[in-house]
């Protein structure tokens, strides 16, 4: 289902249900401990909770990023990689595409997947460099697109990673949102809730790191539904929004248009 986004009128009342963690440097270094101590085994529990769906819905969230050949993309909290290397098979060997994250372990497994998917197809430019999402090291107006992919949950302050991810963009460059959100109707929602309160949870414990997998129901939890993360966008200066909430509900990919200024 694919929902274009009409800002409301103008009201006093704050729309948004800020889905961001608790502010400040604690909160941010025990996020990046965690996915620090699950990066080796990251992409396989991502597999087995997604049915290994998350491949298509990277692949979609590239589409909406409406990114030409040649063009240059940056992917935030990119993790192992995965939707920057789908980023950087789209756009061509003059293409430029570089992945962020905080988390000095997982990039080193994405520039691992790099190297590999570079004998096997022709890749843009691909680079991976630790920063943080809430200040990103690139000027204004230096990508033709901003991408994440299930990490801005992680944001410890959403609106601030947002806000930065707009600010590096270009006019008229697009910036795209996939992330798992918790589904409305009965009856998935209840199952959702049984997989990711119960099941998820219990894969951690399986893993060796039950606090890491206790958190990620916590931050689904946390996140703003479709419609109000479509109206904070729109406040952050975006234009032409619209989503699409697929996976029976359980995923939203929003994508939204810089202005110019």
């Amino acid at each position: 289902m694919s929902t274009t986004f009409t800002p409301p009128r103008a009201s006093s009342a704050d729309p948004s249900a800020d889905g961001a963690l608790p502010r400040g440097a604690t909160g941010e270094k025990r996020i990046q401990a965690m996915f620090g101590r699950i990066a080796g085994i990251y992409d396989r529990l991502n597999t087995v909770m997604t049915a290994g769906m998350h491949h298509k819905w990277r692949r979609s969230a590239v589409d909406l990023a409406e990114v030409e050949p040649g063009a240059r993309v940056l992917d935030v909290a990119t993790g192992t990689g995965d939707l920057a290397l789908e980023v950087a098979r789209r756009i061509g060997q003059d293409g430029v595409v570089i992945g962020v994250d905080y988390v000095p372990e997982m990039l080193t497994i994405a520039r691992v997947k790099a190297v590999s998917e570079a004998h096997e197809h022709q890749l843009a430019q691909l680079r991976f460099e630790e920063a943080n999402a809430l200040l990103l090291p690139y000027p204004s107006d230096s990508f033709d697109a901003a991408t994440v992919g299930f990490g801005a949950r992680n944001f410890t302050d959403l609106e601030q990673g947002l806000r930065e991810m707009i600010r590096v963009v270009k006019p008229g460059g697009h910036v795209v949102v996939l992330e798992i959100v918790k589904p409305q109707k009965l009856p998935l929602s209840l199952f959702f809730s049984f997989w990711f309160d119960r099941m998820v949870p219990l894969i951690g414990v399986l893993s060796g790191d039950s606090d890491a997998y206790h958190y990620l129901p916590m931050s689904v939890r946390r996140f703003p539904e479709p419609p109000v993360l479509a109206a904070k966008l729109s406040r952050l200066g975006l234009t032409d929004i619209h989503y699409i909430v697929t996976g029976g509900g359980t995923i939203a990919i929003h994508s939204g248009t810089v202005k110019a200024s």
